[in-house]
């Protein structure tokens, strides 16, 4: 069995990877990297090393890298010949992703359908991943995949530069699948938990991990902290963070009837990882790309809309958007064009044109002020 995973960054070899791995796959990793690629070409294993006291050391072997860049004939055969396809790049990459995908289609012989699947912090990735190999593909090349959306949740730190292949995770690993697609017919996949409705689990992750993580380092950075186990310990910090997971977890609860006490102890547990000193991060490298965590359908901007809607004002999501928008970094790219906003817009604008929010939406009148407060 082959699987394909585009991304053999530290969440690429260090979940999904060793996931497919576990699952008797050749994992051909595939990214730009020449370093990289080059140092998996040349590797037999590399170790993915769990934090903790009793955290697993696995060894991963029976892998490739090749790059897309210079060598888009090779990844393309192997697309046509593998079992699945996976990504972890980042949601605005899978464009770039979906032509390869969609010539490995064109190529393709066998009567089994390829199993596709974008790994990737936002709802509906896969959908969006599809969307785009449609661009190129036939109606028949298409029906040669099954396209299912995943949620996947697992802390990876700042790694050691001197680990070279290694990567060290948290021991919390989660990777639901939509099993609908598939048609009875699953890829064997047993670190994965496959599930007839895969929204609520989207959710349940993007509005509780995500939402809490951004709103740490959006928070913490205007407190003056640096890294997350930092920022959470102040406690001017804590008590936002707190009442944010609280209006999400009433958002969510309300949307999918999901057990409040099950959601709320997931929200402990979340905080709970946040906490471990082996998983810190730095604050910036979270709050990375402000301008899509700030759009509509993303982690701060959806739950506090549908809270809005339904007549709930959400005060302290709105206070980590306002902590957002001064998110001054400029080697960040989305970053330098927000300030660039923040300069040229007016609160109405951005709250437009950023989040998706037009003057007619209940969610407007506290939106604009939270911006305002940011402006001049």
């Amino acid at each position: 069995m082959t699987a394909v995973h585009f991304g053999a960054g530290n969440i690429g070899r260090g979940f999904i990877g060793l996931a497919l791995h576990s699952a008797g796959h050749r994992v051909i990793f595939v990214d730009v990297d020449d370093s990289l690629i080059s140092s998996l070409a040349a590797a037999d294993s590399y170790r993915v090393v769990e934090t903790g006291t009793n955290g697993i050391v696995h060894t991963v072997d029976n892998f490739t890298g090749v790059n897309s860049a210079t060598n888009p004939e090779t990844v393309i055969k192997s697309i046509a010949e593998a079992d699945i396809v996976t990504t972890a790049v980042g949601p605005r990459i899978l464009e770039f992703v979906a032509p390869l995908i969609a010539k490995g289609l064109a190529a393709r012989t066998s009567s089994t359908p390829l199993a596709v699947m974008a790994c990737e912090n936002a709802i509906g990735a896969t959908d969006t991943l599809k969307s785009f190999v449609a661009v190129s593909a036939s109606v028949a090349e298409m029906s040669r995949a099954q396209f299912a959306n995943t949620a996947v949740d697992r802390i990876v730190p700042v790694q050691d530069p001197t680990e070279d292949l290694d990567v060290t995770v948290e021991a919390f690993s989660e990777w639901v699948i939509d099993r609908t697609p598939f048609n009875g017919v699953e890829p064997v996949i047993p670190d994965a938990h496959f599930v007839d409705n895969l929204e609520p689990y989207i959710e349940r992750k993007l509005l509780t991990v995500n939402t809490g993580h951004a709103s740490i380092a959006y928070l913490g950075l205007c407190a003056g902290a640096r890294h997350i186990a930092e920022a959470l310990a102040m406690p001017s910090v804590a008590v936002v963070v707190d009442a944010v997971l609280d209006e999400t977890t009433r958002m969510l609860v309300a949307r999918h009837g999901l057990d409040e006490a099950a959601q709320r102890a997931y929200v402990a547990q979340t905080l709970a990882r946040f906490r471990n000193p082996d998983l810190d991060d730095e604050l910036v490298r979270v709050g990375r790309q402000p301008l899509r965590k700030l759009s509509r359908h993303e982690r701060l901007i959806e739950p506090a809309a549908v809270l809005s809607e339904s007549g709930v004002t959400p005060r302290a999501l709105m206070q980590v958007v306002e902590a957002a928008m001064r998110f001054d970094v400029p080697t960040d790219d989305e970053s330098v064009e927000l300030q660039r906003m923040r300069t040229t817009l007016s609160a109405e604008e951005i709250a437009s044109t950023v989040c998706g929010i037009d003057g007619g939406h209940p969610l407007s009148p506290p939106l604009v002020a939270a911006i305002e407060r940011t402006l001049g």
